[in-house]
């Protein structure tokens, strides 16, 4: 994603929050991978903020979070990898869904959140 996002009325750049996921059984990007992006809060509880799916690149058409969406806190990607491998493979293998849990520290930086899966297994990192 190569838009650059500004808060609006402002001119600055604001954060985003994005993802990638790659199917790493067929070596290409996880297309139709549903996604749900929740914000915790008080007392552990999740508040779910926005549900997504990948497009063909493996990516959402836009961004989880962009502009005064961006909060400090702390959240979870849910990643539905069990439906994504049953669809696209024999079986679901041993994924049913892969939480990935990350705090924002700061709401005007960009925060990637890929996901490398496989059915029997995955691998996240912050990316760029």
């Amino acid at each position: 994603m190569a838009e650059d996002y500004t808060v609006p009325g402002s001119g600055k750049p604001s954060g985003r929050l994005t993802t990638h996921v790659l199917d790493l059984q067929r070596g290409r990007p996880a297309a139709g991978m549903r996604i749900k992006l929740y914000r915790m809060v008080e007392g552990g509880a999740r508040e779910l903020v926005r549900e997504m799916s990948t497009n063909a690149d493996g990516r959402t058409d836009e961004p989880l979070l962009a502009g005064e969406e961006m909060r400090a806190g702390l959240y979870e990607l849910l990643f539905y990898a069990g439906d994504y491998f049953r669809e696209t493979a024999a079986d679901a293998g041993f994924l049913a869904e892969v939480p990935v849990r990350f705090r924002i520290a700061d709401p005007g930086a960009h925060y990637h959140v890929p996901l490398l899966a496989a059915p029997g297994g995955y691998s996240t990192y912050r990316g760029s």
